[in-house]
């Protein structure tokens, strides 16, 4: 029985075949088609059976409906609506002109239809075209080269009251060279504070770049000029990802998620309170994990590799004392990385990962 059920279902379906058998078609399915220890063979005819009667089924010619549109109404219908002045139209729009011109084009669900058997169902306006957005690509590789900025808020003492924090941040160093906290966003604070950064940090504007985001104030046109007179080259992220400006966001994430920041501030002065005191223990202080745990203030001044030839001493020392404490032979300190990326080039990651491991089999044999 379940045999005949297998050859009628490849003309009839399997469900009508179990039907005119008698056979219940899930007795059919669990003893024939269940995947198990023992079953794949039947499994895989059964598909093959599966797959023979889906092509079946698309082979078989659907019967045409007594009130399908004959060939020449359907050609009738393009050509009314191939017309040159409804090149650029909506099939409503055509339905609607014809009609009060006296014309019954047929249904709009039939347009359609019409329309989506040759391909023409897709947007018939022209529509504005813009140039892609080119992804940022900086690379820093000693402080002052690339300096990136942004404006966040926070919050006041009452709903929707807010103060803006201006941040200037070197990439490389990750140390903030420039920020200001005002109780509004204006492209004109926003000059001041990169003209009188730029100045202070003494950076020559030929090798210098400034990346920001596309907000207001950085895009406008007094940072634009000042940018432009002083020499300096400018960048802008892609809209809407913050991927591009990523040492900022982090810098941004870090001062909003310390334990001292308040939910909200009561006024202007204790907004710069507490900046004030931030910023200090962020350049001074805080080891950045992309600074070989180094502070900023470190890597901007030019005193990184003091303090890493001093932890290679105390490392040598340690060791001389108990090497047999260190299984995996002379410890070595993590060094400064040798430049900070905004959107690192493709080509250059593909050379550090084969770079990588040719010292890395270089290693293997000089072991072997």
């Amino acid at each position: 029985m379940a045999e005949a059920v297998k050859d009628l279902a490849i003309i009839v379906g399997e469900r009508e075949a179990c039907a005119r058998v008698g056979y219940s078609r899930a007795s059919f399915r669990r003893r024939h088609v269940r995947v198990s220890t023992g079953s794949s063979r039947q499994l895989r005819r059964y598909e093959a059976r599966q797959a023979a009667r889906k092509e079946q089924r698309e082979r078989r010619a659907r019967r045409p409906s007594s009130l399908a549109l004959s060939a020449a109404e359907r050609q009738a219908l393009l050509d009314a609506v191939h017309q040159p002045r409804f090149i650029d139209r909506s099939v409503p729009y055509i339905h609607a002109t014809l009609l009060d011109e006296g014309t019954y084009p047929h249904s709009m669900s039939t347009m359609y239809r019409v329309l989506h058997r040759v391909g023409e169902v897709g947007e018939r306006r022209d529509q504005a075209t813009r140039p892609a957005h080119v992804k940022p690509e900086l690379c820093a590789t000693a402080p002052r080269q690339v300096f990136a900025w942004d404006i966040t808020k926070l919050h006041g003492p009452q709903k929707w009251t807010y103060f803006y924090l201006y941040v200037i941040i070197d990439i490389y160093s990750r140390y903030v060279v420039g920020w200001m906290v005002a109780d509004r966003e204006s492209s004109a604070l926003a000059r001041e504070l990169l003209a009188q950064t730029i100045a202070k940090e003494a950076a020559d504007p030929t090798k210098l770049t400034v990346h920001a985001d596309n907000g207001s104030s950085m895009a406008s046109k007094p940072v634009a000029f000042l940018l432009a007179d002083l020499g300096v080259t400018k960048s802008h992220s892609r809209p809407h990802v913050s991927n591009d400006n990523p040492h900022v966001e982090s810098l941004f994430k870090t001062a909003k998620y310390q334990p001292e920041f308040p939910s909200t501030f009561a006024n202007l002065a204790e907004a710069r309170a507490f900046c004030r005191a931030f910023f200090a223990w962020y350049n001074t202080q805080h080891r950045h994990s992309s600074l070989a745990l180094l502070t900023p203030s470190d890597v901007h001044h030019g005193r990184a590799q003091v303090t890493l030839d001093r932890r290679q001493r105390t490392l040598d020392a340690a060791y001389a004392a108990h090497p047999e404490r260190f299984v995996r032979g002379r410890p070595t300190v993590r060094q400064l990385p040798a430049a900070s990326y905004i959107n690192r080039p493709q080509e250059t990651i593909a050379s550090n990962s084969e770079t990588s491991t040719a010292t890395a089999t270089a290693t293997h044999g000089i072991s072997a």
